[in-house]
């Protein structure tokens, strides 16, 4: 493995600001829905009403929100109805709901939770319970849909949070972007069953150099295809890329066919049918680091853009490499 220091200006990439979450209130009470919307709109969030289940159907085929407070008690349609029609729609299948209602039994939540309710408001609710159940709910449901079914690792969004984390310490980090050099070659060789080892082979190598790095803990996530990223600090990431870097070359060398292996390359038709060669899958790794004498970044996606432009640099490079940004913020 070798590595890289790289000192050249880079531009600063901002994305527009995410939107607020949009909440669809569904209660035929005026009082109580008109409660939740004012504080739901207080919080930030955006808010859509409607005054029965039937009713938040017809909104949803125009809008999308990203939780639904329901009452359970409404003409035309319940809230209990309503919920097994969301989750019968493969494109309202995961909206989270929380459940309004004044019902306490227990044999009532259990209608409720088969049904496929998220959790539960018991009437009276004051507006702190109302935006921490809104909040806990929305957070939840983000988190399980952006944790990659692959690997188990979380995604962009939680992420951007972890490094935002590390921002508000003040101490020093660093932030990795990894990826598989060649990957397509195997997807377009052996399909996509076999790249799908490789990309695992790749979260279990870095897993098993996460565990030997010490503390503070290192962070690890997956933001598709053979993307990860690593958070920790600037003085475990030789280490922690030298013990992946040798511990995945090792494993993928296993993952190729006996005669692939043995003589160092693969053969991938073109277009017109011609065999090229392909060298074996090595890794490129760029890295953005923080540090309180040299570069100091106020928004989480400049660093991960700074980190994936040290990885276009570090696949100029033969064999695996690690690129290190180390500029200072002047």
């Amino acid at each position: 493995m070798s590595t890289g220091v790289v000192r050249h200006k880079a531009e600063e990439i901002r994305e527009p600001e995410e939107r607020p979450d949009v909440i669809l209130v569904v209660d035929d009470d005026e009082d109580i829905a008109g409660f939740v919307a004012f504080n739901l709109t207080m919080h930030g969030y955006e808010v859509l009403r409607a005054g029965d289940g039937q009713e938040a159907l017809e909104v949803m085929e125009k809008s999308r929100p990203d939780l639904a407070v329901v009452d359970w008690m409404m003409p035309r349609m319940d809230g209990v109805e309503l919920t097994r029609r969301l989750r019968a729609e493969p494109l309202t299948s995961a909206l989270p709901v929380i459940m309004l209602t004044a019902k306490g039994m227990t044999v009532d939540k259990v209608v409720g939770l088969t049904a496929g309710v998220d959790d539960y408001l018991v009437k009276p609710f004051d507006t702190a319970e109302l935006i921490a159940r809104v909040s806990s709910t929305l957070r939840r449901n983000k988190e399980f849909r952006e944790v990659s079914p692959l690997t188990g690792l979380p995604g962009n969004a939680r992420v951007r949070r972890e490094i935002a984390d590390r921002m508000k310490t003040g101490k020093d980090y660093s932030v990795g972007y990894i990826d598989i050099d060649r990957f397509k070659s195997v997807n377009d060789v052996y399909g996509f069953d076999r790249g799908d080892e490789f990309i695992t082979a790749l979260a279990r190598s870095l897993h098993r150099a996460v565990a030997t790095s010490g503390r503070p803990p290192v962070f690890l996530g997956h933001i598709g295809g053979d993307d990860f990223v690593f958070i920790c600090a600037p003085d475990q990431v030789l280490p922690l890329t030298k013990r992946a870097v040798t511990d995945f070359e090792q494993t993928a060398d296993q993952l190729y066919d006996a005669k692939d292996a043995e003589r160092g390359y693969i053969e991938v038709p073109d277009r017109r049918g011609n065999k090229q060669r392909a060298a074996l899958v090595t890794l490129s790794i760029g890295v953005a680091e923080s540090k309180s004498d040299g570069r100091q970044f106020t928004d989480p996606r400049v660093v991960v853009a700074v980190a994936s432009e040290m990885k276009k640099v570090a696949k100029s490079q033969p064999g695996s490499y690690v690129a290190i940004d180390r500029r200072r913020t002047d």
